[in-house]
């Protein structure tokens, strides 16, 4: 088809004179057109946020007045032209959120001397970082984490004097980090987290006094925090979390009072923690936990009236608790866990009304449990576990209506449950185990339709079983061991059909026999029913086919096994203390078919089965009584003749022996007489089998 002139020139307007392409958002797909590269005077090229597929056309070098080229957040795929590094113009190269782009990043684009952003993030690039990226002079932003880049950090870099963002987390990135870095005074974000970067934080970060936050956290640096971070004011967020950081944490970080978040968690800081850190007014986050900490918490830390979160969790930190930190009014996480925390809780706790998570576990608290813990309207996790906390727990604690976890196990607490825990609508764990807690179970925990934990067990309650846990739908773990419980178990708890953790009620005194609802539990994995007093069989529990363990032991049960797997392999530890049962192995079990059931008799089967062994082994004796009895009267009748058939002694002995009749114990005939006493075989046997 013939091409007008009219086209004809409008092609060669659009090659001479556009500059300009954005189609950005658009949803287009295919691939991008090579002919882009004719555009010798296009400036602009954005095509980013589509569903480009394809490689990245070598033809877009040509376009040799290119600044900015948009291809972030596609589908193209391929390695990255070297040939872009012809671009001596462009200014901003972006082909991030391209998750099949390989291969290297070309050393070429060292040539782009006017670049001031390199975006590459979340991709599939590999290798290392070329060198010659230290020639760009003009860089401003270089973002390439989340790919598959390895080897080092260029010292070159530290002459990338206008850099501002260095954005290389979630790489593999190794070695150490350059202290060359530190000739970067407009830095201000540097960001080096998950890498596998070693040695020493160097000393002359604090140079980059344009600093704002520094992110070197998941990686394994060591040495000490340099002490010239406390010269960099402009610092909000110093993040060194998972680390292998020694030393102590310097008290002149006080000094960088912009510090917002203070994340020196799970490394090997050691010492005290710095009185100083008062100085931070507007620090919201401190997190210290899992060092080697010590000494008590600075009471000045309630000076940082700015505090939202705090974890000094994994240390060995002592003292009290500073009343005052119960003071502060953005507080919404606490953590103090594994330390060895002594005192009491401050009654203050009830004045910060902001708590969403306090965890005081595993330390040496005493005392009670203040009754301003009602106060606490927004929290979700309470934990006081493993401490020496003592007395009731107040029912103040029902106004704390957003509880969705409470530990309060291993203390010495004691008296009922509150019922005012019924309030608690929302909760999903209560664990109060280990404790004195008496009376009875409240019916009323039956509310709770988002209980998934209940964890009552190595207490003192007593009474029945609530048939009202039934109704808690949501409950995967139900463990009220160790307790002084009675009556049966509630045929209601086969319902609960999410029930697929534990299911224990040991160490009680439940009688009655195993309900047949409980086969409903089929999802369940750990049932233990031992040290009660229940009877009757096990079959109900022969559908539960993925549990992993079971444990029956000391209780009345008799009957059969159920064949299955489980039962085949159970350990005779968990069937032992019930007459009624055996496992295998058990010479007085009268066993049925083992080689293929294993399935025992009941208690009476038993029995039977031990009073016809023992008229086996009285009948064999009576034989070889009568046998030797039989011998005797021969030799006895031979040693009166021997002077008159000497010659034939031997002979005739023998005969004598063989000759003797056979006793006929196992015979067809009803009756036979054994010295004197007549047996009826026959009705020893069934005496055996029906006493």
């Amino acid at each position: 088809m013939p091409i007008s002139l009219e086209l004809s020139l409008l092609r060669l307007v659009i090659a001479l004179f556009l500059a300009f392409i954005n189609l950005s958002s658009n949803s287009l797909v295919g691939s991008i057109p090579a002919s882009i590269g004719k555009l010798r005077n296009l400036n602009s090229l954005i095509l980013n946020s589509n569903q480009l597929t394809g490689r990245i056309p070598i033809e877009l070098s040509n376009c040799i007045g290119l600044k900015e080229l948009l291809l972030f957040d596609n589908q193209l795929g391929g390695t990255i032209p070297p040939e872009l590094g012809k671009l001596s113009k462009l200014e901003v190269l972006r082909a991030g959120g391209n998750k099949d782009v390989i291969g290297n990043i070309p050393h070429e684009f060292g040539d782009c001397s006017n670049l001031t952003v390199l975006g590459l993030a979340d991709t599939r690039v590999s290798g290392s970082l070329p060198a010659s990226l230290g020639r760009l002079s003009k860089l401003q932003t270089l973002s390439i984490y989340t790919t598959m880049l390895s080897g080092e950090i260029p010292p070159d870099l530290g002459n990338c004097s206008e850099l501002v963002n260095l954005f290389l987390y979630e790489n593999s990135l190794s070695g150490s980090i350059p202290s060359e870095l530190g000739k970067l005074q407009k830095l201000e974000q540097l960001l080096l987290w998950q890498n596998s970067l070693v040695g020493a934080i160097p000393e002359n970060i604090g140079n980059c006094t344009s600093l704002r936050m520094i992110d070197l956290s998941l990686n394994s640096l060591s040495g000490t925090i340099p002490l010239s971070v406390g010269g960099l004011l402009e610092l909000e967020e110093f993040m060194i979390s998972d680390n292998n950081v020694s030393g102590s944490i310097p008290s002149n970080l006080a000094n960088a009072t912009n510090l917002l978040q203070l994340q020196v968690d799970t490394n090997q800081i050691s010492g005290l923690i710095p009185p100083e850190l008062e100085m931070l007014s507007k620090l919201t986050v401190f997190l210290a936990w899992e060092n080697q900490l010590e000494g008590s918490i600075p009471s000045t830390l309630a000076s940082c009236r700015n505090l939202q979160a705090i974890d000094l969790s994994h240390n060995a930190l002592t003292g009290s608790i500073p009343s005052g930190l119960f003071q502060l009014k953005n507080l919404t996480k606490l953590l103090l866990i594994s330390n060895d925390i002594s005192g009491s809780i401050p009654p203050e706790i009830g004045s910060c009304s902001s708590l969403v998570r306090l965890r005081l576990g595993n330390n040496r608290i005493a005392g009670g449990i203040p009754k301003t813990i009602g106060n606490l309207r927004s929290i979700n996790f309470l934990d006081f576990s493993g401490n020496r906390l003592s007395g009731p727990v107040p029912d103040e604690i029902g106004s704390c209506t957003e509880l969705q976890m409470i530990d309060l196990s291993n203390n010495i607490l004691d008296g009922p449950l509150p019922s005012t825990l019924s309030s608690l609508s929302g909760l999903q764990v209560l664990d109060v185990s280990s404790n004195r807690i008496s009376g009875q179970i409240p019916a009323s925990l039956g509310r709770f339709v988002s209980l998934n934990k209940l964890i009552l067990s190595r207490n003192s309650f007593s009474g029945t079983i609530p048939p009202s846990l039934g109704l808690c739908s949501s409950l995967q773990m139900l463990d009220l061991s160790s307790n002084q419980l009675t009556g049966s178990i509630p045929m209601e708890l086969g319902r609960i059909e999410a029930l697929e953790i534990a299911l224990n009620l040991s160490c009680n005194s439940l009688s009655g026999t195993i309900p047949t609802q409980i086969s409903a539990l089929t999802k369940l994995s750990l049932l233990d029913f031992s040290h009660n007093k229940l009877e009757g069989d096990l079959n109900p529990l022969a559908g539960l086919e993925n549990l992993v363990s079971l444990n029956v032991s000391y209780n009345n049960f008799t009957g059969y096994l159920p064949d299955n797997k489980l039962f085949r392999q159970l350990s005779p530890t968990d069937l032992t203390g019930n007459q009624g049962l055996c496992s295998w192995g058990r010479d007085l079990c009268f066993l049925s078919d083992v080689g293929r059931t294993g399935v025992t008799r009941n208690e009476d089967d038993v029995r039977k089965s031990r009073r016809l062994k023992l008229a086996i082994a009285s009948l064999i004796v009576l034989a070889v009584i009568m046998v030797g009895m039989g011998i005797t009267a021969v030799i006895r009748a031979r040693r009166t003749i021997r002077d008159d058939y000497e010659s034939e002694l031997g002979d005739s002995v023998a005969m004598a022996v063989h000759s003797i009749p056979e006793v006929e114990c196992f015979s067809g005939s009803d009756s036979e007489m054994f010295g004197g006493f007549k047996y009826n075989w026959k009705r020893v046997l069934w005496d055996c089998l029906s006493c």
